[in-house]
């Protein structure tokens, strides 16, 4: 049985330069975010805390709008990739 780590090593990424998901720095900023929950729930694993800080790296991020629909929308600002960006899904 495959690992999720095999499976999105299967895919192709277009990274764009600017990231689609953004959010705020520091501790005061980050208040109400739910650090733990992103770091665990996150399938591509782009989140991971640091202390109080949360760590982000969208350059491998599925897409899947899961951090969108647990963060509280003023604490993260969330928009689609622009037409041929982003994950490239391969099934075979």
């Amino acid at each position: 049985m495959l690992s999720i780590e095999d499976i999105l090593q299967r895919n192709v990424w277009d990274v764009a330069e600017d990231p689609h998901i953004e959010i705020p720095k520091g501790a005061d900023n980050q208040s109400g975010i739910p650090k733990k929950a992103l770091a665990l729930l996150c399938p591509a694993a782009c989140y991971t805390e640091m202390g109080d800080e949360l760590l982000f790296s969208y350059e491998g991020c599925v897409e899947c709008a899961l951090c969108r629909v647990i963060t509280p929308k003023e604490k993260i600002s969330w928009r689609y990739l622009r037409s041929g960006r982003g994950i490239q899904y391969r099934f075979t």
